[in-house]
Parts: C-alpha cells; structure tokens; sequence
C-alpha cells in the first residue's frame, strides 16, 4: 500500500470494478427473490435492471455515475429490508432507535435520516408511510438514471419482452447532487447533456420538473400532461436524437480517460444549493490551467490525481468550502468563485485525495468500527471529531503540504517560475505557499500523535491503518525536511503572525484535549 505507486492504484480501481459488478448481480438476485412484492408494489423495473446489468461496460464500473447508481440501488435494497422488517417488527421503538442510530453512522453524506426522522430524534409514529415514501423515491430516481445510462438498452429490453410502451415515472428537475440542469437529460457516463425544447423547459416549469418518460422498442419520448415528445429513436438501425446535445467540456485528457467540467452548482446566502446553471468557459479555462500546473509541478501527485479525479463541478458558493462524496469516486465540487488561483491548485489536490484514501478504505480496513465518537480534536476544523473525520483530514493535508512544497522548489527554478506566472501565480503566493505548507505539517503531526494514540492504545487502528499513519508520518517528514530552511523566511513575512499562532493554538489543543483515555472513551 504506497501512496503514490500507481500500479498499485489502477489495480485496486480494477478491483473497484469487480465487486462493483459482483454487488450489482447480487443486488438484482436480492430484488427479484427476497424483495418481489415490495418491487411490485414500487412498480421497480428490476428484470431492467438486471438487463442492463449484463450490458455495462468494464470500464464503466469505477465512473463516478455508475458506482453512485450502484451504491443507491445498494441503499434501496437495504431500505426495502427495513421496510419489509418493520412490518412484522413486535417493539418497534426499539426498532426506530436502531435505525436512527443506523443512519447516523452509515448516511452522513445522504438525505436518508432527514427523510425518515424529519424531527432529529428516533420518531415511531408515521415511520411506516416516511419508509414508503423513501423507498418510492429511491425505486424512481434509480429507474430514472439506469435509463438513461444506456436509452439503447431500455430499447432493446422493451423490444426482447415484446410489451406494450413502458413508462418510467422520473423528473428533469434540477439535479443538485450530481449537478445537472433543469430541463436537461444526462447521457450516458461521459456527462454530456439532452436539452428540451425551450417551449417545453416551460411546459416542465410548470410540473416543477416532474414527468414521465414513455419507452419503447423504437425509442424514449416525454410525457407530460397531454405533450408526448420524442426525445431519441431509432430509424432503420440509426439512434437518432431529437433534442439538442450538448457536449461536456474537457480539461485533460489522460491515458485513464478524459476529466471533464459539469455545469455549476450554485448556492444561495443561506449556503444551500439554489441552482445548477451552464458554467463560464473562463471557469474551464481556470481549471485547466490549475491541472496543468501541478503537472508541471507535480508530476508524481498528478498521475493519482489523473488516475482518480474525472469530473470537476464549479462551486459559486461563497463561505462554502469544495467537497466530494464517498459515493461517487471522481466527482470533485470545487469552489472557483470564492477561492484564489492556489486555492484552486490546493482544492484539486485536496479532493482528489478524498478519492484516494476512499479507494483505499474499499480494500483495506483501516479502523475497527467507527465509534462515531467525536473525541480527537481536529486543527483543521477546532472541533472533535471521529477518528474517521481525523484519517481523512490527516491524509488529505498531508497531501495538501507536499503540494505546497512542491510547488515552492518548482518556483525556485528558473523555467518554474516562468510557469508559475503563466499560472497567475504571485510572489506573495509562492510565500503563502510555504506557509501552508508549514502550517500543515505541524496540523498533520498533532493528528498523527493522536492517530497513533488511537492505535497503540486504544486499539481502534487495524495493521493497515497502522501501517498508512506510518506512511504518513514519512512523507510529513520528508516534506519538512525540504521546506524547513523557509521556515525563518515566512516567520519574518506576513504569514508570521498567523503560523506563530497556530502554533500557539496547538499547544493549548494538546493541553486542554491531550492523548484520549481509555476510560473517557
């Protein structure tokens, strides 16, 4: 398990592809034998679904859009088991507890907890209808998002049962998680998009974005109230489209496929999604430029981050930090408007190691349990924080400070700085950079001192947590022993003040939190 070889990386993606497949089939055989009534009562196209099972390409099995359609039909099983046990379920207080202790732990990143505990506390009353409800909605945007994965198999599914017109009930409303427009049909992996017709933007405007789509062996058409509009057919073997396609922007591409840039998810003040809107190519071109930097840069962090980052959302948020899901391998939300030129360089990096360590996190079992126990302070955040909160922000930093210091030796070269420039890159950056850098390596320490504790003490840590934390340290050690002869020079600039107290605020963390007890544990 080292870091960077990427051998190691692309084997592992390649095994995320095939218990990608092997959960997909075992899904299917779980929904057609164990779960047919509740299926049939949803409505649930499972022989689709495991239709189009059998026609979904290798390679397709690590994309960020179908590993995230994989992991929801996975929650939609699970949903349904809950479903199904409630109904015969004798102490169901109980029950609802451990099912919102449940969702606690394994939805943080899901609307789950919300949909079914709407008041923040293990409700019983009404707990029946919020599960029908979820698994409704879950059954539809699934079905919703499997056609459109691939419209020729939905096709020839239609023409193989010779049955009458299928009609799949979905939305073209905004879509905030995947950052998809209004009005708009995702095509396939690549992320290009289908747009209606404006005079039917409108027609949906109206139905809040809800629909129907009718399909059959010659095709996929819109149905909305008395409107039956042909989106895509097939005319003597030809798939033709009948709404305009746009393709998705490239920033790179790689020898693992091209990275691409969605449409923009903007938010509001209140710091909550509003809008999915088509992003400025002057957005895409920041983008690029940022890849093309910790290429020249970077070369060894750009191959993971070529290997494990394929699709790149603009965030307009202001306040609102970029982010990514464990759910969904490669997508990236990085905020380009609130954020500076070696933000974004920063920001890139920061998520692509999000990608990695969850990549890792599917092999390897670095923790027993989670404990869910917000008991380690985080300098990152001032706050506790699980012990998986405090692996992913040590992993992710420890990236962020060898970014930084590579950045700073490659300024110092001639041809470097030359292309620092070009990046619109300052020099007041290149000091800022080193302060980042130092500032993270002593973060990284005081989280490793805890990790460690975690370990050797409290046993939460397996050989292969163990074994990364050590890893870790290393390359922490490594990136010091580099930047350290700036150290005097950034505690003189500006940054000074800011590292000093850093430090500052360090030692009182460690005083006022120290070494977790067993006994407080």
């Amino acid at each position: 398990m080292l870091l960077f070889d990427s051998p190691s990386l692309i084997a592992l993606n390649l095994e995320l592809r095939l218990s990608m497949r092997k959960l997909l089939q075992e899904l299917c055989r779980e929904l057609q034998n164990e779960y047919a009534e509740l299926t049939s009562q949803l409505a649930f196209p499972t022989d689709f679904v495991q239709f189009l099972s059998r026609s979904v390409k290798a390679e397709d099995l690590s994309n960020w859009k179908v590993v995230g359609w994989i992991e929801s039909l996975n929650d939609f099983v699970y949903f349904l088991d809950i479903w199904q046990q409630w109904r015969t379920e004798s102490d169901r207080r109980e029950f609802a507890e451990q099912l919102f202790a449940e969702c606690q732990e394994k939805f943080f990143e899901n609307s789950y907890l919300d949909e079914l505990f709407p008041k923040g506390k293990p409700q019983v009353t009404g707990l029946d209808g919020r599960l029908a409800r979820l698994c409704k909605r879950v059954a539809q945007d699934i079905a919703q998002e499997a056609l459109w994965l691939d419209p020729a198999a939905a096709a020839a599914w239609c023409r193989t049962r010779k049955m009458a017109p299928w009609n799949v009930p979905g939305s073209l409303a905004q879509n905030f998680e995947k950052a998809e427009e209004a009005g708009a049909v995702p095509l396939g992996v690549a992320g290009d998009q289908c747009e209606a017709p404006l005079a039917l933007k409108r027609v949906l405007t109206r139905a809040k974005g809800r629909t129907a789509f009718r399909v059959d062996e010659a095709g996929i058409a819109l149905k909305t109230g008395r409107t039956l509009a042909p989106i895509w057919t097939v005319v003597n073997g030809q798939a033709q489209w009948h709404w305009a396609v746009r393709p998705t922007a490239d920033v790179w591409c790689t020898s693992y496929g091209a990275v691409t840039v969605g449409s923009t998810l903007a938010y509001g003040k209140d710091r909550q999604p509003k809008k999915v809107v088509p992003t400025d190519p002057k957005q895409a071109a920041r983008i690029r430029r940022a890849w093309e930097t910790i290429h020249a840069a970077w070369p060894e962090g750009h191959e993971v981050l070529a290997l494990l980052t394929s699709r790149l959302i603009p965030l307009n948020a202001k306040g609102v930090v970029s982010f990514s899901y464990r759910h969904r391998p490669g997508l990236s939300f990085i905020n380009c408007f609130d954020r500076d030129n070696l933000d974004l360089i920063d920001d890139l990096i920061h998520e692509n190691s999000h990608h990695h360590l969850n990549l890792l996190l599917r092999k390897h079992v670095m923790y027993h349990g989670d404990h869910n126990q917000q008991i380690f302070y985080s300098p990152w955040r001032r706050s506790l924080r699980p012990l998986r909160g405090i692996l992913h922000a040590t992993f992710t930093f420890t990236m962020g400070a060898l970014l930084f210091e590579r950045l700073s030796s490659w300024a110092e070269t001639k041809r470097g700085m030359k292309q620092w420039k070009a990046a619109g890159l300052t020099q007041r950056d290149l000091m800022r950079a080193r302060f980042r850098c130092l500032e993270e390596i002593e973060s990284v320490r005081y989280s490793i001192q805890d990790l460690e504790y975690a370990g050797g003490h409290l046993k939460w840590l397996t050989g292969s947590g163990a074994r990364l934390v050590r890893q870790l340290e290393e390359q922490i050690g490594s990136a010091e022993a580099r930047i350290v002869r700036h150290r005097e020079a950034v505690l003189r600039s500006t940054f000074g003040p800011a590292l000093r107290r850093h430090l500052k605020e360090l030692q009182q963390a460690r005083q006022a939190f120290g070494p977790v007890r067993l006994s407080e544990a």
